[in-house]
């Protein structure tokens, strides 16, 4: 029976090279059918992505009056020269950077570290640990503010004074939320607790990917279970480790629910960070221009950590 395939005397199967206008054909028939996936998907990027960013950038140099047929004269670059004079603003960048450098090497370790624990053959009821670690993730962050000003309430009726108090640590009632550095302590609680599990999930899918026989063969090398999870875990996670971390550094300069709830700032704005400081200069003070200006810089950053970071654990060899 003709089957439309030439064989040759070896019988290796010969694909017949197809003409330029079959394969033309082919291709038309093939756009038309993802053409409008392609379409849905260029409009909802330029709705809700290109013109936000384009009109936030625009608004960056401008005096904007959002109240209709107002004027909205363009000022320059004086809306970023207000905020590097202006202390609120060194404030907020200092405080985002630190909740950065404090909560992603801890996230990471603990996400690590409770992930390679589960993932422990003599552990039971994986999906059970893992429902429990994402359970903050969904978890909405309203009612987990007002637990954690719960926790830390001024007072002997916060339930971290009551333990310290009964436990004989402190002689007198902290303050958590009214001095700066304890109050930034809660806000990093805060942040660790609500997205540590999101580490932990993703590991813990990573690890179950690992190929058993890479672990036999170190344990027929003699390797115990240190030396193959330093000589064999690290490295299979290599990638995954460069995919967390670039995604912590986001959330972590992200930070606005955690400030906005616990804090919304205080005190005397020494909490203040760049999502919060936005956040108010936009919709508290009306000052839309200052607003885009920060929002414009902070997107920069973001961006030119996150490509650096990309780029130098892109040419890492894992393997």
């Amino acid at each position: 029976m003709e089957s439309g395939v030439n064989t040759n005397k070896n019988d290796a199967v010969v694909i017949p090279k197809k003409s330029f206008a079959e394969r033309f054909k082919i291709g038309v028939k093939q756009w038309i059918e993802v053409f409008p996936f392609i379409f849905l998907g260029l409009v909802g990027a330029g709705v809700f992505v290109i013109y936000p960013l384009m009109k936030g950038i625009i608004m960056s140099f401008q005096d904007y009056n959002i109240m209709p047929g107002a004027e909205s004269p363009f000022v320059g670059l004086e809306n970023y020269k207000k905020a590097f004079s202006d202390p609120a603003f060194r404030y907020a960048v200092r405080n985002t950077f630190l909740n950065t450098v404090v909560t992603v090497p801890i996230n990471w370790f603990l996400g690590l570290f409770f992930a390679v624990l589960i993932n422990l053959q003599f552990i039971k009821y994986k999906i059970t640990f893992r429902t429990l670690y994402y359970l903050p993730i969904i978890t909405s962050w309203i009612v987990v503010a007002f637990l954690f000003r719960y926790l830390f309430a001024d007072g002997e009726n916060g339930l971290v004074n009551f333990v310290l108090l009964n436990l004989g640590f402190i002689d007198s009632p902290i303050g958590w939320l009214q001095n700066q550095w304890t109050a930034m302590v809660v806000i990093w609680l805060f942040h660790i607790w609500k997205t540590v599990g999101w580490t932990v999930v993703i590991y813990l899918a990573a690890l179950q990917g690992i190929p058993k026989s890479l672990y036999e063969a170190a344990a027929i090398d003699g390797a115990n279970g240190v030396k193959s999870f330093m000589y064999v875990t690290i490295p299979m996670l290599g990638p995954i480790t460069a995919f967390v971390i670039i995604n912590l550094i986001m959330g972590a300069f992200n930070i606005f629910p955690q400030v906005y709830f616990i804090t919304n700032g205080g005190p005397m704005g020494q909490t203040e960070v760049l999502q919060s400081m936005i956040y108010k200069q936009a919709f508290n003070n009306f000052n839309f221009g200052y607003s885009s200006a920060l929002g414009v810089m902070m997107g920069l950053t973001i961006f030119l950590i996150t490509y650096t970071q990309q780029k130098k654990l892109g040419r890492q060899k894992f393997m």
